[in-house]
């Protein structure tokens, strides 16, 4: 019944990880990526310059910059410059704007408050959102995200049982051995980042139990939307008093937000019912300051004389509890080098998934080793494969291609950067049809290590923010990207020589051996 039950258990993570497997690596891939997904944002817009951070005069600018520009808004939305994003964001909504219908955004150089007139690019947020709704409308990709991380906690649960002996393999590796070889990575990259991968899944579903699980929301409330009224703290906006009056300076109640909360990072700062005798101004601490959000976090004063009128309520234990699993997952929180560990644990579990989708055909292609042709069924997988794992990397890298050579006021052009994303990921497909497993990898890898290594070289001719550049200015964030770029070049190219080179003759006195090196899946 035990080795029955460990089997039932194989089954279920063999099949599991087949048939969602290359959705997850998607997901995986883009998830980690969104890590730094303000990072990706600068790079898009180069136009936006990096200053030294001073919160008092960017708020200083913003306010002159909006009273002189939105002054007969309904309510004014400032974002701060970071470490992480350099532009000054300014927003405001019209008066009886309803929804997005009415609201303008605006960045500005957080040096002289000048509007700077950046391409349109969706950026890093491209990669965050496709990570849990895949361009699909909503909720249709949430729904299958939140199922596909559910798939993924439970392949790791099926994986723990499965092997046995876990632990103990994690610490053998034979490489040069073919499948063996592929089992040994699959299992010892698990196990080293096993406990980041069950948080990561467990939390994809806490953040959208609402969706999950929505009964308890629906009993009490009817909808949602006052159920995350009252998890948030969300105040309906107060009424316009009909008399205007001079709005009290926004640095002056940023000195009294530092006097309550010493060192606090504003991430956020509403005005309501600017220029009007009963204006409010609302400053929300930055995720950056905590792994929780927390509603605590925010202060309302009296935009006219900027006396505190009230704190965001606390925070249950319940409530701390899955906001803390929501702070783990987003990584708001991490510091450079901890959201590089991130990075390197989330690049870990797509490798976990690639590994196992190659073990899954190796393993039946070793049986059909001595055939002329492979079976149907296999040969779709290994074009799947293909594409889902190499020419997902064209398509990245495409996307970032066409930052930089679609012309700046061509319409719709964030739009035409995801379109040449999907292009490229598409055009795998049909090259993997047409080639042989070998060749059509070693093809793909090729083309993506030429992309992405030259994508410094095309910064640098592009914007004349090369990397020679970019270090003497201290923007270590563009440096930072063209040198992944380069290293994720370096990389592919690496796995794409291991493709193209011819495999290594069968040995006639080793038959298990020479069944292991006719491997036509012995991806890098």
């Amino acid at each position: 019944m035990k080795e029955g039950f460990r089997q039932a258990m194989a089954w279920l993570h063999t099949w599991t990880g087949l048939i969602f497997g290359w959705l997850l690596f998607a997901i995986f891939l883009t998830g980690t990526m969104s890590y730094f997904k303000d990072e990706i944002s600068h790079w898009t817009q180069p136009e936006i310059r990096s200053h030294r951070l001073d919160p008092v005069a960017s708020l200083g600018l913003a306010q002159r910059y909006l009273e002189a520009n939105a002054g007969d808004a309904s309510s004014w939305f400032i974002r701060l410059p970071s470490e992480r994003e350099a532009a000054l964001g300014v927003g405001w909504r019209d008066k009886d704007a309803v929804g997005r219908r009415g609201f303008t955004n605006k960045a500005l150089d957080a040096g002289d408050g000048e509007v700077v007139e950046a391409r349109d690019s969706r950026g890093g947020d491209f990669f965050y959102r496709f990570h849990f709704q895949l361009e699909m409308p909503h909720p249709w990709g949430r729904w299958l995200s939140t199922f596909c991380a559910f798939i993924m906690l439970l392949g790791l649960v099926t994986g723990i049982i499965t092997h046995k002996k876990i632990f103990k393999e994690f610490f053998t590796f034979r490489p040069g051995k073919g499948q063996r070889s592929w089992l040994d990575g699959h299992n010892a990259i698990g196990v080293l980042v096993l406990p980041f991968h069950l948080m990561i899944s467990y939390s994809s579903l806490v953040l959208f139990m609402y969706m999950v699980m929505p009964a308890g929301i629906l009993a009490s409330y009817g909808n949602t939307g006052g159920y995350f009224n009252d998890l948030f703290g969300r105040d309906e906006p107060p009424a316009l008093s009909g008399v205007a009056a001079p709005m009290t300076p926004l640095p002056a109640l940023y000195a009294k937000v530092q006097a309550l909360e010493p060192g606090a990072r504003m991430g956020f700062i509403q005005v309501q019912n600017p220029g009007d005798g009963n204006a409010r101004v609302t400053f929300t601490q930055s995720a950056a300051d905590h792994v929780a959000y927390r509603r605590s976090a925010n202060w309302t004063f009296d935009g006219v004389t900027g006396e505190l009128l009230r704190q965001g309520a606390g925070e249950s234990a319940a409530m701390m509890t899955a906001f803390s699993f929501a702070g783990l997952h987003m990584g708001n929180f991490a510091g450079p080098w901890l959201r590089w560990l991130y990075f390197v644990f989330g690049i870990a579990g797509t490798a976990v998934i690639g590994t196992g989708l190659v073990m899954w055909l190796g393993k039946r292609q070793l049986k059909h080793a001595k055939s002329a042709s492979m079976p149907g069924e296999l040969r779709l997988v290994e074009v799947l494969n293909i594409a889902s794992m190499s020419g997902l990397l064209l398509g990245v890298a495409a996307f970032f291609w066409a930052n930089r050579l679609l012309p700046v006021g061509l319409e719709g052009r964030a739009d035409w950067e995801v379109n040449a994303f999907f292009l490229a990921w598409a055009l795998s497909l049909p090259h993997a049809v047409l080639r042989p497993g070998r060749k059509a990898w070693g093809e793909q890898l090729a083309l993506g290590a030429l992309a992405f290594a030259l994508l410094p070289l095309l910064n640098a001719v592009a914007t004349g923010q090369g990397l020679d550049q970019s270090i003497a200015a201290g923007d270590w964030v563009m440096a930072g990207f063209d040198l992944t770029a380069l290293g994720t070049g370096l990389f592919l190219a690496w796995a794409a020589g291991k493709m193209l080179r011819p495999p290594k003759p069968a040995a006639k006195r080793a038959p298990r051996a020479a069944k292991a090196s006719v491997q036509p899946l012995e991806v890098p």
